[in-house]
């Protein structure tokens, strides 16, 4: 089968990939068809096919990709129950600071899986949550925290942290150190820690 012309394989599925990330980020899953990805890498739609089997596929392989990078480089925190608290809110803003098409994807576009991507994705972000709840846990079993479900305050806090994308630009009013430590005061403070 004759390769379409100007793709080249190492080349054209990164940026099949990285025009459907921003796409999918600037205007949705759904008012994106691969027509349109296509499009903005400048190959013909059938290309698309010699590197997905379709757009659900494509959206899956971005979330799981985002997912398995965060846990990959989650680090396994050290210290007391405070300390892995703090050693976590600042991996994951600081994880996530450059990375706002993959964290609004990875959140938002739930609702376009099959059920099968969903529950492959939702273990992955259980994983990821199951380790900060497992240091609030911690902190409430040794009453550094007043906890009162620790899942809750688990997805509340990611929630907080996650929305620092929404509004954080490098160059703004405050750094990305001022940032963390900010956050980290609300943090602590959300869990009784003083």
């Amino acid at each position: 089968m004759a390769r379409t012309t100007g793709s080249h394989a190492g080349i054209t599925g990164p940026r099949i990939r990285q025009a459907a990330l921003q796409l999918f980020a600037q205007r949705g899953y759904a008012a994106v068809s691969m027509r349109v990805i296509a499009a903005e890498v400048g190959v013909q739609v059938g290309a698309l096919y010699n590197y997905t089997p379709d757009k659900q596929t494509l959206l899956f392989d971005l979330m799981r990709d985002h997912l398995e990078a965060l846990l990959a480089a989650a680090p396994d925190p050290k210290g007391d129950a405070m300390a892995r608290l703090e050693q976590f809110v600042a991996f994951h803003i600081r994880f996530h600071a450059d990375r706002p098409d993959e964290v609004f994807i990875a959140y938002m576009e739930l609702r376009n899986l099959g059920p099968e991507n969903f529950a492959q994705i939702e273990a992955l972000r259980r994983r990821y949550e199951d380790r900060l709840e497992k240091i609030l846990r911690d902190g409430a079993s040794t009453g550094v925290f007043q906890v009162a479900d620790s899942k809750i305050v688990t997805l509340a806090i990611i929630a907080m942290l996650t929305g620092v994308n929404t509004w954080f630009r490098d160059g703004g009013r405050l750094s990305l150190d001022e940032v963390v430590a900010q956050y980290w005061d609300m943090v602590r403070k959300a869990v009784g820690g003083g």
